[in-house]
């Protein structure tokens, strides 16, 4: 599997193609807004429907990643479930595999904007998680060095040979690190709006993911 290898607030951390994050020393994987129940959320609500498949989609993609890895301890980033009624929208099969992943491992659901309170499908809910030098949240509070947060759902476009590219990406400063979304179907925002650009300092780099992650000067 593809991944690009840097450092962040003293670690040496992995950005994997599919967007999670690998911190092989502290046998950690961490994703970000996985947005679970997106398709029959936007059906629920009298959307247009969408093949639903994001589920399966999106878990087996976590399961490939886990499977690279064998990762003691995952992270969910926060908006995991699209919103407070998505987990009960889960197949059993989907609430199986979600099981089968957890066995074994510390799983971490962190709060998010989207995510329903506490859930049944096992592991620990928090809002926030440390780790060495690192503090895991859902929304950036620009105070804390080492801070990885998601919410953003951050992508960056470059030209490679008068091609124009656009993938998600990981957004990354001295200070804090934002990862792009996880989950199918969940769009996102270029790193030129002006939040983005607002929150990450000018020195600032993009990993877009995909097939062979790349590390540019974040696009503006």
């Amino acid at each position: 599997m593809n991944s690009l290898e840097f450092s962040f607030a003293g670690q040496r951390l992995r950005a994997l193609g599919s967007g999670a994050l690998w911190w092989p020393e502290q046998d950690l994987l961490c994703v970000s807004d996985l947005h679970l129940g997106k398709s029959e959320r936007v059906v629920r609500r009298g959307g247009p429907a969408l093949p639903p498949y994001d589920n399966r989609e999106t878990l087996a993609r976590l399961a490939t990643d886990l499977e690279y890895t064998a990762a003691g301890t995952v992270i969910c980033l926060g908006d995991s479930f699209d919103d407070l009624d998505a987990s009960l929208s889960l197949t059993d099969d989907e609430r199986l595999q979600i099981s089968t992943l957890q066995a074994g491992r510390l799983w971490i659901w962190i709060e998010g904007n989207h995510d329903p309170g506490p859930v049944e499908l096992g592991g620990t809910h928090l809002s926030e998680w440390s780790c060495d030098s690192l503090v895991f949240r859902h929304i950036t509070q620009s105070h804390d060095r080492g801070e990885v947060s998601g919410h953003y759902h951050p992508k960056a476009r470059i030209l490679v040979k008068g091609r124009s590219i656009t993938r998600p990406a990981f957004l990354l400063d001295s200070d804090r690190m934002i990862l792009p979304a996880y989950g199918t179907y969940t769009g996102g925002l270029r790193s030129s709006e002006k939040i983005l650009s607002e929150i990450m300092a000018p020195d600032a780099k993009a990993i877009l993911t995909g097939p062979q992650p790349l590390i540019v000067p974040m696009p503006r």
